[in-house]
């Protein structure tokens, strides 16, 4: 067999497992999972072909030669129409997309969407205060304790759960710093470095460009922080929270990386001396023990 030959039966070899693939993936799906009828005799396990090919937007003959391996070559635009139509999850999608030869795309912007897993793994830090941050510094879950120690942010709009914006565009007053931290001048560093690497990966992401183009224009601090040019630094190992209720909390700062989504969950801990008032905090909640009832 000539080199000419064993690449196309590579290419034929791969072509059989994307038809396997996407064989497989149309069995496991319900007509109920994508609010289609089931109707009776239906022979098949799953959706049917032609329900593949409504729901990806392309026709029953096209998407029927995939299954059999005889089609051409699947453009990016299909790949990611028939992704999300056999609800493929992140690996599943890249692996879609590799077996069709067309390698993913970089995403265009930091991922909002938490996994499930992380959102019970918060509700499972009854002692700890969590929170999970996008690469631009927007919470975007966070659980009980964390609401109680910082702030409820299912009341504010997105926008003010930026912290970024938050810390750069809030009060000027030290008194009245982003929720009383101790270490705000850090933390207000430690924001730019990262927002700067954020903005190199996403170029073209207008959220990222037009969050970092209002900081520059509106913060001082902020723009002579961008001009240094400096890039990601480990935030501080351990912190204090200036709580209206409570006072001053002394909390471990530990962080995880979610690479995957490009996230990271921030787990504050009692530190020595300050157990009493995290548990005050799990017990009164949200609720403002200094403001008139």
């Amino acid at each position: 067999m000539n080199r000419q030959e064993r690449v196309r039966e590579r290419e034929r070899a791969r072509e059989r497992e994307l038809a396997d693939f996407l064989r497989g993936r149309r069995e496991r799906i319900m007509p109920a999972d994508v609010g289609l009828p089931a109707g009776p005799r239906r022979r098949t396990p799953g959706l049917r072909r032609e329900e593949v090919a409504q729901l990806a937007y392309i026709s029953t003959e096209y998407y029927t030669r995939l299954e059999q391996a005889r089609a051409p070559h699947p453009s990016r635009e299909v790949l990611a129409q028939l992704a999300r139509a056999l609800r493929l999850s992140d690996p599943e999608r890249d692996h879609l997309h590799h077996l069709a030869g067309v390698p993913p795309a970089p995403p265009s912007g930091p991922s909002r969407e938490v996994r499930q897993s992380i959102v019970q793994l918060l509700d499972r830090l009854p002692e700890a205060a969590a929170v999970v941050l996008s690469a631009t510094y927007e919470v975007i879950a966070w659980n009980n304790l964390a609401a109680a120690l910082m702030e409820d942010f299912s009341l504010l709009p997105r926008r003010d759960r930026n912290l970024a914006r938050r810390t750069f565009l809030g009060p000027c007053d030290p008194e009245h710093s982003l929720y009383g931290v101790s270490d705000t001048a850090e933390f207000s560093r430690t924001m730019a470095q990262h927002l700067r690497a954020t903005a190199a990966r996403y170029p073209d992401d207008p959220e990222v460009t037009s969050l970092v183009e209002e900081l520059r224009t509106s913060s001082h601090e902020f723009a002579a922080l961008w001009a240094t040019h400096e890039v990601a630094t480990r935030p501080t190992l351990c912190k204090t929270f200036q709580h209206p209720t409570v006072g001053f909390v002394a909390v471990h700062c530990d962080v995880l990386d979610i690479t995957d989504r490009d996230q990271r969950v921030f787990i504050y801990t009692a530190a020595p001396g300050s157990e009493e008032a995290m548990r005050l905090l799990s017990v009164i909640g949200t609720q403002r023990m200094d403001v008139p009832g």
